[in-house]
């Protein structure tokens, strides 16, 4: 398929969610320019309501929604950021939000969904979620994708128009995380419609590589992600999202987790900064990619969100030595 969101649409939705959500910061980091060797700049949506860029997706959609569908409610599968903001619109907008889980996910992203007030269901895996999502949709509710919905991504997409506005000149790379690709998709098509010769480089870490192996394959291939960076790992990328890979990313970096875990605690230490592994993974990726950079680019770093434990982050300095 061709892909089917617009800078158009994209402008629209920040027009629409204008007000909902946080216009994050960007600012030049003078210890990732020193790293990488060129001007970089951050955009730090860590600092977003619900702790990610999930809201502005979500407000999109949901304020596209008619009361009849809002009064029958929305069911949406997803282990973490997702789930907090579609839980936070939908709670926001006086409509009932269930949020179907799979059972390892995160404690702290369970807690954060119910104190968003919306209701947990807990499935066996992601693929069991998705079958159930289907079922209940079929009740009435409507299902909010978490990346396969062009109201999704072109709120999503709201970001980019900021990054290219508040970034103080043109940027020459983007790095931006791949989880099913809506995300990317939606920042992809508002950068690239602004500034075509904008280079963007998505990033996945090694064991949740689904748009790599679905690009490679030429279809979406199933898989089980084993990747620390939970919120990067959806069990399949989409015909809407590949089409999106195929026409933005000059290519998708792909990073180990320890290299994730040892950028979380660079970032927090050297720019105070707390991100989860799905972000700090985008720095990884810069910095593996730098001998790319030539004299005189400038380089925009996408930190997408900030839901983790502290526990956990304990928990991966020991496992992997950091």
């Amino acid at each position: 398929m061709n892909f089917d969101v617009t800078l158009a649409d994209i402008q629209a939705a920040a027009t629409r969610i204008a007000g909902k959500i946080r216009r994050t910061p960007t600012y030049h980091s003078a210890g990732l320019s020193a790293r990488l060797g060129v001007e970089t700049v951050v955009k730090v949506e860590s600092l977003q309501l619900g702790g990610s860029f999930k809201v502005r997706g979500c407000f999109n959609k949901l304020m596209g929604m008619s009361e009849a569908e809002l009064a029958r409610g929305v069911v949406t599968v997803s282990g973490g950021n997702h789930a907090i903001a579609v839980s936070m619109v939908a709670s926001a907008m006086g409509a009932r939000a269930l949020v179907l889980m799979p059972k390892d996910v995160a404690p702290l992203n369970i807690a954060l969904t119910r104190s968003a007030g919306g209701e947990v269901e807990l499935c066996e895996d992601a693929i069991e979620a998705f079958g159930k999502a289907a079922d209940y949709a079929a009740q009435g509710m409507t299902n909010i994708h978490s990346f396969d919905d062009p109201a999704i991504i072109a709120g999503h997409g709201s970001l980019g128009l900021e990054l290219a506005s508040d970034a103080s000149g043109r940027l020459d790379h983007v790095f931006i995380s791949i989880g099913g690709g809506g995300f990317s998709a939606g920042v992809g098509a508002a950068l690239k419609g602004l500034d075509p010769a904008v280079r963007i480089h998505g990033v996945e870490t090694e064991g949740a590589t689904t748009m790599t192996q679905a690009l490679a394959a030429g279809k979406p291939v199933p898989l089980r992600p084993t990747s620390i960076a939970r919120t990067l790992n959806a069990p399949f990328a989409t015909e809407r999202t590949m089409a999106a890979a195929r026409q933005f990313l000059e290519d998708i970096v792909v990073v180990p987790d320890i290299e994730a875990v040892r950028e979380i605690v660079w970032v927090l230490q050297n720019g105070r900064v707390l991100l989860e592994p799905a972000a700090a993974c985008v720095v990884a990726a810069a910095v593996a990619s730098k001998d790319k950079f030539k004299p005189g680019e400038r380089v925009g770093l996408v930190l997408c969100g900030s839901n983790v434990a502290l526990e956990d982050i304990a928990a991966w300095r020991t496992q992997f030595g950091v």
